[in-house]
């Protein structure tokens, strides 16, 4: 008898510890994901990671929803959806083919930049276009078809001789600017809402030692000095500037880094080890004092113009030009967080869009850090073209809280800096908070309603879907 009660009492403790366990399990799955911003915390379904291609095939077929993801530096939600699944593509991430002769490099879509430079520098060979920084995902640049400090090659999408996208459907298809041409100027800045990028075809470049020269000046010399100096010099590959956003030359002092070609090329074996960032205390001690401050913006900026003064005539090789340090901006806060916002702007609006921009930003209360500036030529390529004409891009970084209010506050400050660079008929990037309302998208993009509409043919169910889709779409 009491075998039978002990047999019972066992059965019962299996069937609760096999429905707690399933319980843990399920709840293990439900997951709140956040992008680097961390305004969009969201409750997805689950997070799913692979290495092969046939799994990323039966998870498409199988999920309703799926939101993809890979460094998610994207700000505005385009990695996430309530309950979908994410697909995290990092682990996605083998170099499968490499032809020096040839100049092309082909990677899965979690391959990073930086992996990418390590095959390659050995071989005395250069990515084309990238973002400043080398740590993020060669699928998410795609998604947002990046640009950088190159003024030659245009965008990313300049560089792609192909890639395959895994459909809605599940099915792999080969697209190129010949072969399923149609999804080509989508996918590349389509914010993941077509399909998976698995792998993608690059065309490289040769790297090349540049010289860097340094000017300081006023905002409104730099449109000549970019045009005489930059633009029509070959001999200048790369070109970055900064503008002042410390109280005592606020919006009006600027320095500018041209790197030109070098005379002796033969000197590069010296200077292409790849660097790796070092004396990250410093420069992130400066960076925090000026989050909290008019005195420490105004310190850093003349602590940074010094030290790239001090840089005028030194030597680098175009993948050290293109690996600058990023681990110095990396910013934890339970209260507050930095965003980033990006104009475009013709290159001859450039000082008048500046006075325009000032008289906005001197009468609101917005703790703007940094503005970068760099060139990105005409390309049309891509539907969601962001170079309409020659243009600067500005990059800018804010300070801001996390609360609801200071939220709202900032994306009317924002609006009102959009409304400045659509008068300048500049245009402004997609990646970040969806704080431009749909007027304003429209009015930058001209083709967003023929995106979505092409968007909602060839993914009819909606499978793929993200938060920007969410806001803008609907």
């Amino acid at each position: 008898m009491k075998g039978k009660y002990l047999l019972i009492g066992i059965s019962l403790y299996g069937i609760a510890f096999y429905t707690s366990t399933s319980i843990h399990s399920l709840q293990q799955k439900t997951v709140v994901i956040e992008d680097v911003g961390k305004l969009l915390p969201t409750r997805m379904k689950e997070v799913k990671s692979t290495q092969s291609t046939e799994e990323l095939q039966n998870w498409v077929r199988k999920e309703k929803t799926i939101s993809i993801a890979g460094l998610q530096h994207s700000q505005g939600g385009h990695t996430v959806y309530p309950n979908g699944t994410l697909l995290d593509m990092k682990s996605y991430n083998e170099i499968l083919n490499f032809n020096p002769k040839e100049k092309t490099i082909t990677v899965q879509s979690g391959v990073t930049w930086a992996d990418i430079q390590k095959k390659i520098n050995p071989y005395g060979l250069s990515i084309q276009v990238m973002q400043s920084q080398n740590i993020f995902t060669v699928g998410g640049a795609l998604s947002v078809n990046v640009h950088g400090r190159d003024i030659r090659y245009g965008s990313l999408i300049d560089t792609v001789d192909s890639f395959r996208l895994l459909k809605p459907d599940g099915e792999i298809i080969s697209v190129s600017r010949d072969e399923n041409s149609e999804y080509f100027s989508y996918v590349i800045g389509g914010y993941g809402l077509f399909g998976v990028i698995l792998d993608v075809t690059l065309q490289l470049a040769e790297d090349e030692l540049y010289e860097q020269r340094i000017s300081t000046m006023d905002y409104k010399a730099y449109e000549e000095h970019f045009k005489s100096n930059v633009q029509n010099d070959e001999q200048v590959k790369m070109h970055l500037a900064r503008l002042s956003v410390a109280p005592k030359t606020f919006l009006k002092e600027m320095y500018v880094t041209d790197y030109v070609l070098a005379d002796n090329q033969k000197k590069l074996s010296r200077f292409s080890t790849l660097n790796e960032e070092e004396k990250v205390a410093l420069p992130k001690f400066m960076l925090g004092m000026s989050r909290y401050s008019d005195w420490g913006k105004d310190v850093f900026w003349e602590t940074q113009k010094k030290h790239f003064q001090n840089s005028n005539g030194s030597y680098q090789s175009r993948n050290n030009v293109m690996r600058s340090d990023s681990t110095f901006m990396e910013y934890e806060n339970a209260n507050r967080t930095e965003v980033l916002q990006e104009y475009f702007v013709p290159v001859d609006e450039f000082a008048s869009y500046i006075d325009d921009l000032r008289k906005v930003l001197e009468k609101e209360d917005l703790n703007l850090l940094n503005i970068t500036i760099r060139y990105v030529e005409h390309d049309e390529d891509a539907v969601l073209s962001y170079a309409k004409d020659d243009m600067f891009a500005l990059v800018l970084l804010i300070n801001q809280g996390r609360s609801q209010k200071e939220i709202r506050r900032t994306e009317k400050i924002i609006q009102k800096m959009i409304d400045v660079t659509l008068d300048h008929d500049g245009s402004y990037y997609l990646p970040y908070y969806s704080y431009p309302t749909k007027k304003q998208l429209k009015q930058a993009y001209p083709r967003i309603d023929e995106f979505f509409q092409k968007k909602r043919g060839l993914d009819p169910d909606e499978r793929f879907k993200n938060l920007f889709y969410e806001v803008y779409a609907q």
